[in-house]
């Protein structure tokens, strides 16, 4: 039971923070920089950030066993339901901006060259499982784009239960950035150059907030 309050924490404040994410954004408001200053108060308050879903076992899996559980008691758990379902939703709303920005360009999904930056489910790791990147690029793909990822943790797109791509991570140089309609950034590994990303990518879909700064270019999701 403590493991899983635990891991019910943080998935219902990640999942409370992913829709004022949504809120936020309809306003014209960064939601990284209203948790930064909320984050300024010294007690009470716990940074969570947003992003493109969840990934690992912990959090958008574990604490359905618990929802399980609780119903032999007769008992619905509507916090872990509903955080579920909103974090669920997350990479159909980033492929949503994904298809704005490139809207905004006179560009259709359909026939563009996406890249994914950063498939494996944190920062810094390999771990795959029940990764967003991997239904971002699912999605993607359905629409009848072209997808590629970069990712310096996984060389090699690996055999999953569920997903399939015959995919090697792209080396992420001025040419090979220049050469896709957009890249959408999905994971904030360490070793990703933001630089160079964003000196050559032609357009950026964000969901980790690493660029702050508002353009026409760089989209927040």
């Amino acid at each position: 039971m403590t493991k899983l309050l635990e891991n019910i924490h943080r998935a219902v404040n990640i999942g409370l923070v992913n829709e004022m994410k949504i809120v936020a954004d309809r306003m014209g408001i960064d939601i990284f920089e209203v948790v930064d200053a909320a984050a300024t108060k010294p007690f009470g308050f716990t940074p969570y950030y947003p992003g493109p879903g969840l990934g690992g076992h912990c959090i958008p899996i574990d604490p359905f066993y618990l929802t399980w559980k609780a119903r032999e008691y007769g008992l619905h758990t509507r916090f872990i339901e509903l955080s579920g379902e909103v974090n669920r939703a997350m990479p159909e709303y980033v492929v949503g901006k994904l298809i704005d920005v490139l809207n905004d360009h006179s560009k259709a999904l359909k026939g563009s060259r996406i890249l994914i930056l950063g498939i494996a489910y944190k920062k810094n790791v390999d771990d795959m499982r029940e990764s967003p990147s991997v239904e971002i690029m699912e999605r993607i793909q359905a629409k009848g784009a072209k997808v590629a990822y970069s990712d310096p943790h996984v060389p090699v797109f690996p055999k999953m239960r569920e997903h399939h791509f015959e995919l090697s991570s792209v080396e992420l140089t001025a040419d090979s950035l220049g050469s896709f309609d957009a890249v959408v950034l999905a994971t904030d590994h360490d070793r990703f150059d933001y630089e160079l990303i964003k000196q050559h990518a032609k357009l950026i879909v964000d969901s980790r907030g690493i660029y702050r700064e508002s353009s026409t270019k760089i989209i927040k999701a």
